[in-house]
Order: C-alpha cells, then sequence, then structure tokens
C-alpha cells in the first residue's frame, strides 16, 4: 500500500479564490466510503501544481468593509480586481435644486429635463402666483380702451371689441386650468357667447337674454359631457370647466346690456387700473394704489360723458376691484405665457362686465 502524495501549500490564495473542498479520508483500495461525496471527483482536478504567475505577482484585493459589505463572491482573480475598482469609485452626489438660480433649474441625475419655477413649485407641492406683467396689462388696456369707444359709437361699434375678448376668455379659461387642446370646450364657450349676444340684441339688451342663454349652455354641455367615454374624474373636470368658460364669456356680454355711458367710465377704469397694477411693487400698495387711479379715471370720465363724476367713480372702483379679482385668478397656480397672454387679458374685462351693468343701473 502506497501512501497519497499531501498537495502542495498555497502561501498567497488570490482574493476571491474558492477554498477547495475538504476532502474525506481514503479508505483501502476498493473500499467504499461511508458517505458519498458528489464532488469527489473534482478533488483530483483543483489542486495547485506549484506556484503559479497569479500566486507570486497578483496582489490581493483589499477594499474597506463598508464598500464591499453586498458584493458577491467572484470566481477569479481579475473579477474581483474589477469589483474592487468598482467598489472603490466615489458615487456621484446628487444636485440640489438652485432655488435661487434663474428661471430654470439644472438637470437631475434622473434624466429629467429642466424644469420651470412654477414647476418645481407643484412638485414641491406649493401654489406660486406669477402675475402677467406689463405687456397682457398693456393689451387688456387696449382692449379696454376699444370697448370704451366701442360704447361710444354705438352697439354695433361695441360688438367687435366684445366678440375678441368672448373668445380670447374662453380659451383662456380652459388653458388656465391645464386643459390644452380643449377645442371642443372652447368653442362651445365662445358659441354660447355669440348666441348670448345675438339674444341681446334682439331683446334690446335684456338681462333675461344672459340668464337663458346660460341655463341652455349648462345643460348642453352636460349632455356632451355624459356622451364622453372619459373616466368619471375626468369628465366632471371638463364639464366644471366648460360650464365656467362659457358663464364667464356670456357674463362679458353684459356690456351689450348696460348703459352706454357707464361701459365708459369702467372699461376705461379697468384700462388705468391693469397698468397700475403691472407696476413692480408690493402687492397690497399696488391694489391699493390701482383703486385710486381707478376712482379718479372713472370720475374723470364720468364728467367727459355728461354724468356725475361721483357716479364715474363709483362705476369705476366697483369694476376696477373686480378686474383685479380676474388678475389675481389669471396670476394663479402655475400659469404660462400662453395663460398669460389669453386669460390675463381678458379675464380682468369679462369679470368687470357684471359690475359695469349693475353699478350702471343702480347708481345712475
Amino acid at each position: 500500500m502506497t501512501n497519497q502524495p499531501y498537495e502542495p501549500y498555497e502561501p498567497h490564495r488570490p482574493y476571491g479564490a474558492q477554498e477547495p473542498y475538504p476532502q474525506q479520508p481514503q479508505g483501502w483500495p476498493g473500499q467504499q466510503q461511508a458517505y458519498g461525496d458528489p464532488y469527489a471527483d473534482q478533488q483530483h482536478t483543483q489542486q495547485w501544481q506549484g506556484q503559479t504567475w497569479e500566486t507570486q505577482l497578483q496582489a490581493p484585493v483589499v477594499a474597506p468593509a463598508e464598500e464591499t459589505s453586498y458584493l458577491p463572491p467572484v470566481p477569479g482573480p481579475e473579477q474581483a480586481q474589477a469589483y474592487g475598482a468598482q467598489a472603490a469609485a466615489p458615487a456621484p452626489a446628487p444636485v440640489a435644486p438652485d432655488r435661487d438660480g434663474p428661471e430654470y433649474g439644472p438637470a437631475t441625475l434622473g434624466g429629467n429635463a429642466r424644469v420651470t419655477d412654477a414647476q418645481r413649485a407643484r412638485a414641491e407641492g406649493r401654489s406660486p402666483i406669477i402675475e402677467p406683467g406689463i405687456q397682457p396689462a398693456a393689451l387688456t388696456a387696449l382692449l379696454g380702451l376699444l370697448i370704451a369707444g366701442g360704447a361710444v359709437l354705438g352697439t354695433y361699434g361695441l360688438l367687435v371689441p366684445l366678440v375678441v375678448l368672448q373668445a380670447v376668455t374662453a380659451a383662456g379659461w380652459f388653458r388656465l386650468n391645464g386643459m390644452w387642446p380643449a377645442r371642443q370646450g372652447i368653442a362651445l364657450g365662445f358659441l354660447g357667447a355669440l348666441a348670448a349676444d345675438a339674444a341681446l340684441l334682439v331683446s334690446d339688451g335684456s338681462p333675461a337674454a344672459i340668464l337663458g342663454t346660460l341655463g341652455v349652455w349648462v345643460l348642453l354641455s352636460l349632455v356632451l359631457q355624459l356622451r364622453s367615454h372619459a373616466d368619471p374624474d375626468e369628465r366632471m373636470y371638463g364639464l366644471m370647466a366648460t360650464v365656467a368658460a362659457a358663464a364667464l364669456a356670456i357674463a362679458a356680454g353684459g356690456y351689450l346690456a348696460a348703459d352706454a355711458d357707464a361701459v365708459t367710465v369702467g372699461a376705461v377704469a379697468v384700462a388705468a387700473a391693469m397698468l397700475v397694477r403691472a407696476l413692480p411693487g408690493p402687492t397690497a400698495v399696488s391694489v391699493v394704489v390701482a383703486l385710486a387711479v381707478a376712482a379718479g379715471a372713472g370720475f374723470e370720465t364720468g364728467v367727459l360723458t355728461g354724468t356725475d363724476g361721483v357716479t364715474g367713480a363709483l362705476v369705476g372702483v366697483g369694476a376696477a376691484v373686480c378686474a383685479l379679482i380676474g388678475h389675481r385668478v389669471a396670476s394663479y397656480d402655475y400659469p404660462s405665457r400662453f395663460v398669460h397672454f389669453t386669460a390675463g387679458v381678458a379675464l380682468p374685462l369679462a369679470l368687470a362686465a357684471p359690475a359695469v351693468y349693475v353699478l350702471g343701473r343702480v347708481v345712475a
């Protein structure tokens, strides 16, 4: 009987190399082992035959425990070296949003595009108020002066700028609510405004024409939304937006039902108030100054049109209050440039129309 030679000693085992399985004690030739060893055939093929290049030149890779705590075992030294280099590389730090920077922030590591201040505020749960600015205010003033001049010329001279106001009101309300494109809703609201204008012309400015048209258009909007195949929440949201857009566009037709002098005074007062409100400064101070300027403009315009100056001041202040409310609404909740040049232009004048009609009838 000859003894089996011992395996050579391994002085330097590379990092990640597999440990050889322990050998079972060998019995006499021909004697079976007590327990079956499925790796018995591999014991003779995994022996080290002396020192190799890896055991002489390859240094073990040592990495900090916190960086290699989750590395899986690798079969050889080359893969272990690659994994060790990957673990040693520092991870890039996330880029924090620049809150004090320009309008657009830096791109994120997740591949998101640059976001505006309003989008960032929406992601953070805030609701920003972004005022339209001087350019939409100038357009509001221009449209207000056109309405005032049209009222001086007569009913049909007033109709042209009024139709423009109603179209921009319907489009701006849908865009302000984030619904775009919404061609059917915009067309429905604008058609309601045209129907109300026609009813006012036929009825010689009766306010019942506005209320009747509004009731019919609410029912029509409800029927159209019931035929929609969208989700219930989307249908309800679309119904509310359509009814509100139609109501605002129809209510703007109150200029046709109001007294011509009251229309002139109110439109001039709104134009002056919007220009002052767009100037830079504290909000509270700007609102107070805008109301004072509207009262002065209404007083002067009332004197020029032959009415009482005090009456003109009251009509101007009432119209300016409603216009400032419309200006605030157009500044609310993530507006865009398109919103500023539609809702920001039209809502002040559209909301001032009922005040001009009521004050013109009550105060005069």
